[in-house]
């Protein structure tokens, strides 16, 4: 989460009032189907993406290390759970700023390179499946 979400976060925070500077300027952020349940990757693959009711990051992120939704971490539900919160993030960004600002907010996935180290976690089979 720290990674694939609030380091997006802080760094669209940190770009955007230059952004705004800049006639036609568009922030993408990386998001993914694996966060959405209405696809294979997100709601055929185990496990599913959930933030649940947030507790985790009331609980602050302290030791041990929970989810968003306050469960035991779980990488590849990580991974998942840091996607829902970019492509959420990316749609309320435009809301509140793209009418006052003429950014254009959106993300987009890039698809998916199961042979990576990134699912290292998977079955065999689901590496081959998804080259």
């Amino acid at each position: 989460m720290g990674i694939n979400h609030f380091g997006h976060f802080l760094l669209v925070n940190l770009l955007i009032d230059d952004l705004a500077k800049v006639k036609g300027s568009r922030c993408c952020v990386v998001g993914s189907i694996t966060g959405n349940s209405n696809t294979v990757g997100g709601g055929l693959v185990y496990p599913r993406a959930d933030l649940g009711d947030l507790s985790g990051f009331a609980e602050g992120a302290k030791k041990p290390v929970s989810m968003a939704d306050g469960k035991p971490f779980f990488g590849a539900k990580a991974y998942k759970d840091s996607k829902v919160c970019n492509m959420m993030t990316v749609s309320e960004l435009h809301r509140r700023y793209h009418e006052s600002t003429g950014i254009a907010f959106s993300s987009m996935y890039p698809g998916c390179i199961a042979e990576t180290q990134l699912f290292r976690e998977k079955r065999p089979w689901f590496r081959k499946a998804f080259p």
